[in-house]
């Protein structure tokens, strides 16, 4: 249902050479679509995100302090291991340099990195990130975008800032799951030793 302003305007606008598009759809049609349908499995975070590789999403964030150590662990990690997780007592046997990627790079490569490692049993790996004095450097980014993203990923279970002898807060310590099968090997090692 069309008012008299509306007809005023379209008759201004066809008077200045605007012509309507064929192929849009009436706004009526745009608009009737329904609710959005959510998923209650599915994190609200997840699902602005979708469309992105494993869910990590670019949309604008608050820049973490570029002095400040970022550290994270999912609900049933032990406190000693994180610990030492924390203390850099674990060996790194894989590393990640992203300081010369951009954001959208970086996401990638991280998903992948973490993917592959998991896939090649590799329980802790070293991201490096890079430092930056101000809160909008590209190290700092990638450290902001890093406390966002891995948390996202079910294979990390935790994350902390390294020891300076391995980057300090311009690199950071991740521990990935177990596969099923070092999971199964490991059982079956306990059980020997029973």
């Amino acid at each position: 249902m069309r008012s008299d302003n509306d007809t005023d305007f379209s008759t201004l606008m066809q008077a200045e050479g605007v012509r309507r598009n064929p192929a849009a759809k009436p706004v009526e049609e745009v608009v009737s679509r329904g609710p959005l349908k959510v998923d209650p499995g599915k994190s609200i975070r997840r699902l602005l995100a979708q469309g992105s590789p494993e869910g990590l999403t670019l949309s604008p964030v608050e820049w973490l302090h570029p002095a400040d150590p970022i550290s994270w662990k999912r609900d049933g990690v032990q406190e000693g291991v994180f610990r030492n997780l924390r203390l850099g007592r674990y060996s790194t046997d894989a590393c990640l340099n992203l300081q010369h990627c951009t954001l959208a790079q970086a996401r990638e490569e991280v998903a992948s990195f973490v993917r592959q490692s998991c896939e090649l049993n590799i329980r802790t790996v070293l991201i490096q990130h890079g430092r930056s004095n101000r809160a909008d450097g590209h190290g700092n980014q990638l450290k902001t975008y890093l406390n966002e993203w891995l948390p996202l990923l079910d294979q990390v279970l935790g994350f902390h800032s390294s020891q300076p002898h391995h980057g300090g807060n311009g690199a950071i310590y991740v521990m990935l799951r177990k596969s099923d099968q070092a999971r199964q090997d490991n059982w079956e090692q306990h059980q020997k030793r029973r």
